[in-house]
């Protein structure tokens, strides 16, 4: 069980991350945001780079919480699966008011300057890539997608296209980019 300080801390954390970026983060602006003392800041985390690190993380168990719902889901077909998680995300980019994903912000942000960063958001979209990969592999078994395809090499094209129309969807603040580049990828994947 997360203490409700951190968990206030996390949460406001991923807003202002999502809004300003890391360089812009300002502890004491998140601090007077969540009217939290400077000592609980600390008593969590040992620094902002530990603290952004452990929102990234927060945001990762979301995603993959996302995913179990979504690529578990048997009542549907295996790419309607996948295009069922990529909907929900969409959904959520809008309700924040096309903040996009935290992961290709912070990655593009941080990716030339900190190496503990590059490494981590790589990990994380890899994650995400291998299991989506797994629910492609399905469809390829199942001769939803043809048998030459490579599950992962889809899988992780999926997710570079993505974060590429999620930043199209940030700078014109509408989903039309989002919602070409999935229409576009699962034509094209059961097409192959």
């Amino acid at each position: 069980m997360i203490h409700a300080t951190k968990q206030r801390l996390l949460e406001a954390g991923l807003r202002m991350l999502l809004e300003h970026g890391y360089n812009d983060l300002g502890i004491q602006a998140l601090l007077a945001a969540t009217d939290t003392p400077k000592g609980s800041f600390y008593h969590h985390f040992r620094d902002k780079e530990d603290f952004a690190l452990q929102v990234v993380d927060a945001y990762m168990a979301q995603v993959h919480a996302g995913l179990d719902a979504c690529l578990h889901d048997q009542s549907r077909p295996p790419l309607a699966r996948v295009r069922r998680f990529f909907e929900l995300t969409e959904q959520k980019y809008r309700e924040e008011g096309y903040m996009g994903c935290l992961l290709g912000g912070l990655g593009q942000e941080l990716s030339g300057v900190s190496e503990v960063f590059r490494r981590r958001i790589e990990r994380c979209f890899a994650a995400i890539a291998e299991r989506i990969a797994a629910c492609i592999e399905e469809a390829r078994r199942r001769g939803e997608v043809p048998a030459a395809c490579d599950a992962r090499q889809m899988a992780d094209i999926l997710v570079d296209c993505w974060e590429g129309a999620a930043l199209r969807s940030r700078l014109r603040r509408n989903p039309a980019s989002l919602n070409a580049m999935l229409d576009f990828y699962i034509r094209s994947l059961a097409a192959r």
